[in-house]
C-alpha cells in the first residue's frame, strides 16, 4: 500500500469504527488537538465533544452504514463524497449524502470538515404536481 493509500484507508477506517461504534478506536485515530466542523452553523468542535455527539446519535440508530463514492487526496488532504445509510430504531431510514475532508498530521486525523444533507428513503417525494393541476 502506497502511503496515499494509507491515508485514504484511514478516513474510511474512521467510519467503519462508528459502525460498529467502536469510538475508543475511532479516538486513537486522531490527534489530541484535532476539531470537528460541521454545515450546521455551530463552529468548530474539539475531537471528544464530537465523539460523545455521535454516541448520542447512535443511541437511536439500529443499524449505519457507509458508502465511500469516491475520494481524493492531495499530501495530507483525503475529500471523500460518501452516504451514510441510517436504520433507526423506530423504523424509519435516512440517508446522509456528504462530502467530508480529512486533514492528517503524522498519520493522524487532525481535522475533520464535513458537508451534509439528511435525506429520509421511506417518505414520499414532495409532487410537483399532479395531471390535474395541468
Amino acid at each position: 500500500m502506497t502511503p496515499d493509500q494509507d491515508l485514504r484507508a484511514a478516513a474510511v477506517h474512521y467510519l467503519r469504527q462508528w459502525e460498529v461504534r467502536d469510538y475508543a478506536t475511532m479516538r486513537s485515530l486522531c490527534t489530541e488537538t484535532a476539531t470537528v466542523w460541521h454545515n450546521d452553523g455551530s463552529g468548530d468542535q474539539p475531537i471528544d465533544e464530537n465523539m460523545e455527539l455521535l454516541r448520542r446519535l447512535a443511541a437511536d440508530v439500529d443499524t449505519l452504514r457507509y458508502d465511500v463514492v469516491r475520494q481524493f487526496q492531495d499530501g495530507d488532504e483525503v475529500l471523500q463524497q460518501q452516504v451514510l445509510h441510517l436504520a433507526m430504531t423506530d423504523g424509519s431510514r435516512s440517508e446522509v449524502h456528504a462530502a467530508m475532508y480529512f486533514r492528517f498530521d503524522g498519520g493522524l486525523i487532525d481535522r475533520i470538515e464535513e458537508y451534509f444533507n439528511v435525506v429520509p428513503v421511506n417518505q414520499p417525494l414532495p409532487s410537483s404536481g399532479s395531471t390535474g393541476q395541468r
